[in-house]
């Protein structure tokens, strides 16, 4: 019904793709995002360390999103992705596809940390996509470290075994990518403003 109502808009690109947002924000799964809440708390009250795993424009994501844990939430955070020397460098000796999962492996990836993963699909080996995050999620799980992602589309493989998941709504299928990747942004932005995790305020916020 959505997608017929935004096809037979009038042709502005403009109006169309903020009427996508709108729709999606309105469609966000709000217990989804708490129960991401709730593992995050834990994690940090228990003394355990969030590793946020991306590829492509979600490891720049990641990065971002790691100050913000960091310097908002008070979290131990990193992403893989930060350290282009040792990520080429596991990449050109061990592959790709196991780069993740070799790296929380040298990180001595713990039960009391968590893996958040950003993804556009979620990781599918079948299709050999994303077959570094499915890895590192079936390490992760080895392990007994808590798992959570935000992805779009159906999430794959990250949406069918973490701990807890966020999808981002499909409204229309032209566009998956980007506002799968700018909605992993509005959803870490209120997980670290959330009040269970926010812990110093930020800069703008804190002028009178």
């Amino acid at each position: 019904m959505l997608l017929n109502t935004l096809l037979n808009m009038p042709d502005n690109f403009t109006a169309l793709f903020l009427t996508e947002v709108k729709s999606i924000a309105e469609m966000l799964d709000v217990a989804a995002i708490d129960k991401v809440v709730s593992i995050l708390a834990a994690t940090r009250s228990g003394g355990g360390r969030l590793f946020i795993l991306g590829v492509g424009g979600s490891a720049a994501n990641a990065s971002h999103a790691v100050n913000d844990f960091r310097k908002i939430g008070g979290f131990e955070a990193y992403a893989p992705t930060d350290n282009v020397s040792e990520l080429t460098a596991r990449t050109n000796d061990e592959g790709w596809s196991g780069v993740f999962e070799s790296w929380l492996r040298g990180s001595r990836l713990r039960p009391e940390d968590c893996a958040l993963i950003f993804s556009v699909g979620g990781g599918d080996l079948e299709n050999n996509v994303s077959a570094n995050l499915v890895r590192a999620l079936q390490y992760a799980k080895s392990v007994g470290a808590k798992t959570a992602a935000i992805v779009g589309r159906d999430g794959g493989y990250a949406a069918t075994v973490c701990d807890a998941s966020v999808v981002i709504p499909v409204v229309n299928p032209a566009h998956v990518t980007p506002h799968s990747e700018a909605f992993q942004a509005v959803v870490w932005h209120l997980l670290v403003s959330h009040p269970a995790l926010k812990l110093a305020e930020t800069k703008w916020e804190s002028l009178r």
